[in-house]
C-alpha cells in the first residue's frame, strides 16, 4: 500500500509546470486530469472497506501512468 500521495511526482519541476500550466492548455488539461486521477487512485487504494473492482484500478492505473508519460514527454519537449 502506498503512504504517498504520487501526485507530488513532478514537484520536482514546480516551476516548469506551473509556467506550462499557465501557457499550454493542453498540458493544463493533462496535467489537471492526472491530478485527479492520481489522487483518486491513492484515496482508493488507501480507503479500507469499498468494494471496488480490480479492473477499475487497474483501468485507472493505466490512464494515470499514460498521462504521467505525457506530462513527462511535455516537459522533457519543454526543456
Amino acid at each position: 500500500m502506498n503512504t504517498q500521495n504520487p501526485c507530488k511526482k513532478f514537484e520536482s519541476q514546480r516551476e516548469k509546470v506551473q509556467t506550462l500550466l499557465q501557457e499550454n492548455s493542453r498540458f493544463k488539461r493533462i496535467y489537471e486530469e492526472y491530478d485527479y486521477l492520481s489522487d483518486n487512485l491513492w484515496d482508493l487504494e488507501q480507503t479500507e472497506g469499498i468494494s471496488i473492482t480490480d479492473d477499475f484500478i487497474n483501468y485507472i492505473k493505466v490512464e494515470t501512468n499514460y498521462l504521467e508519460d505525457e506530462i513527462t514527454f511535455i516537459l522533457l519537449e519543454k526543456a
